[in-house]
């Protein structure tokens, strides 16, 4: 019994310090697929703050406001603004290569189509089904969580990131991506940090020179999360840099918001 034991034991320390390895060429391959999905992400979400800002400015869409859709149509994202009962949308806009003002505005009011339809409805489903006490998903006080629903070739990618009006806060962590597939069921999910990560861009008045934070072992790279709420974010502090560290990997992830560009190294 006692071999037994110390067997398990030693196989149990050999998986706790086991550190996954890839090649320089599949680090690459990795982190360019995470960039990709990334700005991806982040077009969802800048335009869906937009949208949402211009809609709510507008006294009648504001009555009537009950939520919004977002998704892509060729080489533009589209945002659909809902009206409450969500059969309906109420203000429609386009856009191209600028997220920050809409290239097109439409304010007649229209069923929507059968691809909206769908969308809204796998958003709704995946919604209900997640926000149960299955899944503990909180969210701290003075944050908020946002929800963008991306079809891709097996079904539907529902990511959750945190939102706050705080300012000199980047709200890293909290996030969350939830696999379903083309009916809405939801195959797999998983978090990406352990908590909020509340990343203050000033420290005594002084505008911080860079941000870090690290990673648990079962998230061994950078994330779409990442790069999306720091987009967002640092572009009211400067900061054009942050940095993932991977205990799993031992390297530490940079990326760079002017280059858009996502560089590993050894540490």
């Amino acid at each position: 019994m006692r071999k037994i034991v110390l067997l398990l034991f030693v196989f149990v320390a050999v998986l706790l310090n086991a550190q996954e390895t890839f090649s320089k060429e599949e680090i690459k391959q990795k982190t360019d697929s995470i960039l990709a999905e990334g700005n991806l992400l982040y077009q969802y979400e800048k335009v869906a703050w937009v949208s949402t800002d211009q809609a709510l400015a507008l006294k009648d869409i504001k009555q009537k406001f009950g939520g919004y859709l977002i998704y892509q149509s060729g080489d533009s994202i589209k945002a659909i603004i809902l009206e409450k009962g969500q059969d309906n949308c109420i203000y429609e806009m386009t856009y191209f290569k600028d997220l920050s003002i809409p290239s097109k505005e439409n304010l007649v009011t229209r069923k929507l189509n059968d691809a909206e339809k769908k969308l809204q409805a796998i958003k709704t489903k995946l919604v209900n089904d997640i926000f149960t006490p299955k899944y503990q998903i909180t969210c701290p006080e003075g944050y908020s969580l946002n929800v963008e629903l991306i079809p891709y070739a097996s079904g539907y990618k529902l990511y959750i990131i945190p939102g706050t009006s705080k300012s000199g806060v980047i709200p890293f962590g909290n996030d969350y991506i939830f696999f379903a597939d083309k009916n809405g069921e939801i195959t797999s999910w998983r978090k990406f940090h352990s908590r909020l990560i509340p990343t203050m861009t000033k420290y005594n008045g002084e505008t911080v020179k860079g941000v870090f934070h690290s990673h648990l072992r079962t998230e061994p790279f950078i994330s779409a999360t990442d790069i999306c709420t720091f987009k967002l974010y640092a572009i009211f502090s400067g900061l054009k840099q942050f940095q993932v560290y991977s205990p799993a990997l031992s390297l530490s992830f940079t990326y760079d918001m002017d280059k858009n560009t996502i560089v590993s190294e050894d540490k």
